[in-house]
This record gives C-alpha cells, sequence and structure tokens, in this order.
C-alpha cells in the first residue's frame, strides 16, 4: 500500500546517488532578515533592458503564444548565426546547425544525452560548473576531473589534459571563460589542446555562456580552431551577458549531425522553447547590445575594486579574466572552506560559496560574485575586512 514514507523506494538509483547542488543547499542556510549581502548566485543585478521587455509584452498583445518550431524561430537562428560569425569568428548555418533551447543548461543536458554511452569519461577541467558532474552521472558517464592550478591562472594544460586521457575517454567538457574561477583560455592557450582532441578523437561540449564576459581581450572558442568545429557543441544562452537569467532562453552549435540528435531529444522533452522568450532574445541581438556593452564596463569596474580588496585584507586572489566571479583563497585562515564561509554568513553576513562544491582544486577557495551593486560590493568587503582581522582558526 502507498505511503509517503516508502515513497524514496521508486526513485531510480542515479537519482538517489545525486547530490542537492552545493550553491542552493548551502544558501537554504541564508538569513532571511533582509541584513545579508548575497556574494554567491551568479545572476546579473542588472533587470532586463526595457525595449527587450517592451518587445515581449508586445509580442503577448500580438497573440504570439503559439509553438515555435522544435528549433526555435527561424529570425532568431539566422540572428544568432550572424552574431557567432561577427563577434567569435564562428560559421554556423542556422538551418540545421543551430537550435533554441530551454536556457543553456537544458542544452548541457541534450548535448551531454545525445554522445554518451554507459561508462564512457568525461574529462572536465577542475574547479568547475557544478551541475556537469551529475547531469554525466545521470547519462550513465563517468566523471575525469583534470586538475587546474591557481598559478597557472586556472588554465586547462595539454600535460594536466594528457595525463586524464584513457581509452574510455569520449568527451572534453568545457567551460571558458570560467564558473567559477573566471579563467579565460586564448587561442595560443587551446592550440595543443585541440591537438590532443583531434589525436584521441574526443567530442567537445564548449558551454561558452559567459563569452561576452571577458576583461583585455575577446573570447576565443576552441569550435574555431581548424579541425575542431566538426566535433565541437557550441552552447550559450542570453542569461549572464544579456541579464535575462528568468527568460531561460539558450542555444547549441556543432555539426549538423550532432544537432539533429540533440533536436531528437529536445522535441520530445520541452518541444521548444517559450515564444515571447524567444522574441525577446530576439530583440536584444538587433538593439541590446549597448546595453550588454554597458553591464560590461560596470562588472569591469566592480571586478577591479573587488579583487583589489580582498588581496589587501589577506585572502589572496588572482585576477579573474571572464566572466563575473573572483575566487580567493582562504588557506591563510586554517579554515576549510565551509567553515569560512558558514561563519562568515554567520557572523559576518556575508554569503559566499564554499570552494569544494566546485569539485577538485576548489578545496581552500571561496566564490564570490560582483554581479551585484558596488554599495553593496563596498559593505560586503568593509565586513569581510573585519572578519578576517579577528579570525581565529578553529
Amino acid at each position: 500500500m502507498y505511503s509517503e514514507k516508502n515513497a524514496g523506494q521508486f526513485l531510480s538509483s542515479s537519482v538517489r546517488d545525486i547530490r542537492p547542488s552545493g550553491i542552493r543547499a548551502f544558501f537554504d542556510l541564508n538569513t532571511a532578515d533582509g541584513d545579508t549581502i548575497a556574494l554567491g548566485v551568479g545572476e546579473p543585478d542588472f533587470v532586463t533592458p526595457e525595449k527587450v521587455r517592451e518587445a515581449c509584452i508586445q509580442a503577448l498583445r500580438e497573440g504570439k503564444t503559439k509553438y515555435t518550431s522544435n528549433a526555435g524561430l527561424m529570425e532568431l537562428r539566422e540572428e544568432l548565426s550572424s552574431y557567432l560569425a561577427n563577434s567569435f569568428a564562428l560559421s554556423y548555418d542556422p538551418s540545421h546547425e543551430i537550435f533554441v533551447t530551454v536556457g543553456s543548461s537544458e542544452a548541457v543536458d541534450l548535448a551531454l544525452r545525445a554522445v554518451l554511452d554507459p561508462g564512457d569519461e568525461v574529462l572536465i577541467p577542475a574547479p568547475s560548473y557544478i551541475a556537469y558532474e551529475p547531469i554525466t552521472h545521470l547519462h550513465g558517464g563517468k566523471i575525469v576531473e583534470v586538475t587546474t592550478k591557481p598559478e597557472e591562472k586556472f588554465k586547462l594544460t595539454p600535460q594536466a589534459l594528457r595525463a586524464a586521457i584513457t581509452p574510455h575517454s569520449k568527451v572534453l567538457m568545457l567551460n571558458y571563460p570560467s564558473n567559477p574561477t573566471g579563467a579565460v583560455m586564448t587561442e595560443q592557450d587551446w592550440q595543443p589542446i585541440a591537438e590532443l582532441v583531434i589525436q584521441h578523437n574526443l567530442v567537445v561540449i564548449s558551454d561558452e555562456v559567459y563569452a561576452e564576459l571577458t576583461y583585455g581581450r575577446k573570447h576565443a572558442s576552441i569550435a574555431s580552431l581548424p579541425g575542431m568545429k566538426e566535433r565541437t557543441i557550441v552552447i550559450s544562452g542570453f542569461s549572464k551577458a544579456f541579464a535575462m537569467t528568468g527568460w531561460r532562453v539558450g542555444y547549441a552549435c556543432g555539426p549538423r549531425e550532432l544537432i539533429a540528435g540533440m533536436l531528437k531529444i529536445h522535441q520530445y522533452t520541452a518541444m521548444c522553447a517559450p515564444t515571447i522568450a524567444q522574441i525577446a532574445a530576439l530583440e536584444s541581438l538587433r538593439y541590446g547590445l549597448a546595453s550588454k556593452d554597458e553591464m560590461m564596463a560596470s562588472y569591469n569596474e566592480r571586478r577591479k575594486l573587488f579583487v583589489a580588496v580582498l588581496n589587501a585584507i589577506g585572502l589572496t586572489c588572482h585576477e579573474p579574466e571572464g566572466a563575473f566571479y573572483a575566487f580567493p583563497s582562504i588557506t591563510s585562515t586554517g579554515m576549510s572552506s565551509e567553515q569560512f564561509a558558514l561563519r562568515l554568513l554567520k557572523e559576518a553576513k556575508v554569503a559566499v560559496v564554499p570552494g569544494h562544491v566546485f569539485g577538485s582544486g576548489g578545496e581552500g577557495f571561496i566564490r564570490c560574485s560582483y554581479a551585484t551593486s558596488l554599495t553593496d560590493l563596498e559593505k560586503a568587503l568593509e565586513r569581510m575586512g573585519r572578519f578576517v582581522q579577528v579570525l581565529q582558526p578553529v
């Protein structure tokens, strides 16, 4: 007889084995008194530009509430094709090599589902975004972490990748600019990585959702290197650089056969991304790029301030070259990253993410998002400075 007490017996073993999100689980502990400054969740503090919101409202007034094609609005795919070519030297046919997803997260899930067989190994530079491991686990793959080092600016090196490759390696999962480290790879950095990928016949899934958020240099996609387009799925979206987190619009680009495989899964699950959200994304590409550049200038100002003060108060931090995260070391305190984050939250009312949730190499660090107002960043830094000054190792 059914009972809520034993309902868990019906869960699959793969779901039972997944740990809850280390970010979300930690922020369940957040205080609700309104005084805590949150530097944890990776969400822009900007709202979606007014012109984009107005385009959505107008679409609703005109009754544009039907399904789109499974692949998304052709106008949006065509605009994405032009944008990627002009911004990142990536050439994709909008009819067969680009499709629109429910956020970049769905694209990651679809890409892994489309290429993994049970037992296949997924190579992931770590520290890494927390979703890659559980999604891989759900689809029968095995994670192999490739540790990156702070003294190398958390870049993926050919030496580390070569040491991690086995006969079972199938996928190289990339996220540059990196969440959580802010690391960026140049075209020169990618060259030896691409050679290894081709040599060992790997497929690359490149999550480039922070591609627009780089400082001092343009983003370089591994897919732009010779021989890489035909073995790379590029994933991105509108959440971060376009301040559209809640709209849930992402996209995937790649070889026709791989995109067709992902689209087969998408049409049986999500069917299509929300129509009015796609219309808003199209407006962002056509008319919202100036707003994106203004946001980027603000992030750069915050980045410089935040990193300089972190180093001044004794939390050593390399300068992130992309995204909107700082990843300072807390090893000087003698505490684990979780101990530090919990005490910082309780005693100083500043919420950050302990580095261990990001996998190998993350322990001893905390992730801080500077995608919040300068006023709050200054308050948070002042509180962190006082906290570190009086801190006694436990």
